[in-house]
C-alpha cells in the first residue's frame, strides 16, 4: 500500500497569471466577462485605465482636426456654433439685459475668435481643452458611479475599480469615433456618433431626434460592458441592478442635457 500524501505534500495549483494590458484590450472585445473576472484577482494598475482614456481623447482630437479639414464640415461646425451664440445673445436682448447693438458686437467678436481658433494656436488650445476637460469629465462620471454603487448598493470595491471598468471601455468608444469620422467625411456633414439620429440626419434638439440618438450600437455596447465589469469587480450577487443603474443613469443624464439645451442653447456645443 502506497504511503498517503499529506495536504502539504499535494501539488499546489499554479495561480493564473495576470493578463497583460494587450490581453485586457482584446478581452474587452472578445470575452469581457472572463476578462473582468481575471482582473478582479489582482491589484488595479493605473496604466490600465489611464492609457485607454488618453488614447480615446487623442483619437477625438485627431477626428476633430480631420473633420475641420473638410470645408463643408468646417462651415457646418461654424454655422451651428454661430446659431447657438446668436440665440443666446437674442435671449439676452429679449430679457433686456443687453442691447441689440451690444449683441451684434459680441456676435461679431465671437465669429472673429472662431476664425482665429482655426489656426495653429487655436488647434493647440482645442487639443489641450479636449484632453483636460475630457479627462476631468471622465473622473467625475467614474466618481458618480463609485459613490452610487458604494453607498446605495453597499458593494465591495474601490474608486480604482470603477476607473478601470469605465476606462477599458474607452477602446470601444475609439472604434465608434473612427466610424463616425469616416461617415462624416463620406457624407460631407458634421457627425458626432453613429446613432440612428446621425445616420438619418435627425435634429437631436427634437424629442424624436433625441430618442433616435440613443439608438447607437456602440453606446449600448459600452454601457453593457461597464455594467458587466462592475458586476465582476464589485462581486455583485445580483447583476440586474447594475444594468438598471448604468442604463438608467445614461437615459436620465441624456434627458437632463436635452432639457438644459432647450433653455441654454449654447450648451449644444458641448453636448
Amino acid at each position: 500500500m502506497s504511503e498517503l500524501e499529506s495536504p502539504d505534500q499535494m501539488p499546489v495549483e499554479e495561480q493564473e497569471p495576470e493578463l497583460s494590458h494587450s490581453d485586457k484590450l482584446v478581452g474587452i472585445f472578445s470575452e469581457p466577462g472572463k476578462t473582468f473576472e481575471s482582473i478582479a484577482r489582482f491589484p488595479i494598475k493605473t496604466i490600465d485605465w489611464v492609457l485607454p482614456v488618453m488614447a480615446m481623447l487623442v483619437v477625438v482630437i485627431i477626428s476633430q482636426f480631420i473633420m475641420a479639414g473638410n470645408p463643408q464640415i468646417k462651415a457646418e461646425m461654424k454655422q451651428k456654433q454661430m446659431e447657438a451664440k446668436e440665440k443666446w445673445f437674442q435671449d439676452k436682448v429679449d430679457k433686456g439685459t443687453m442691447t441689440k447693438e451690444q449683441a451684434d458686437e459680441q456676435l461679431q467678436t465671437a465669429e472673429e475668435q472662431m476664425d482665429k481658433m482655426s489656426g495653429t494656436i487655436g488647434k493647440v488650445f482645442t487639443a489641450i481643452g479636449i484632453l483636460v476637460i475630457g479627462f476631468i469629465t471622465y473622473l467625475v462620471i467614474a466618481g458618480f458611479y463609485f459613490l452610487f454603487v458604494k453607498f446605495i448598493f453597499k458593494a465591495d470595491g474601490t474608486y480604482k475599480h470603477v476607473l478601470l471598468t469605465t476606462g477599458l471601455t474607452s477602446y470601444i468608444s475609439i472604434i465608434s469615433v473612427i466610424f463616425a469620422t469616416i461617415f462624416a467625411l463620406v457624407s460631407d456633414k458634421l457627425v458626432r456618433d453613429v446613432s440612428a439620429a446621425s445616420l438619418f440626419s435627425m435634429d437631436t434638439k427634437t424629442f424624436t431626434g433625441f430618442l433616435l440618438a440613443k439608438v447607437d450600437i456602440f453606446s449600448i455596447w459600452v454601457y453593457f460592458v461597464i455594467a458587466l465589469g462592475m458586476t465582476k469587480l464589485f462581486n455583485a450577487g445580483d447583476s440586474k441592478k447594475y444594468y438598471y443603474f448604468i442604463f438608467g443613469a445614461w437615459i436620465i443624464w441624456s434627458l437632463l442635457v436635452f432639457v438644459l439645451i432647450k433653455y441654454v442653447p449654447i450648451l449644444q456645443n458641448f453636448a
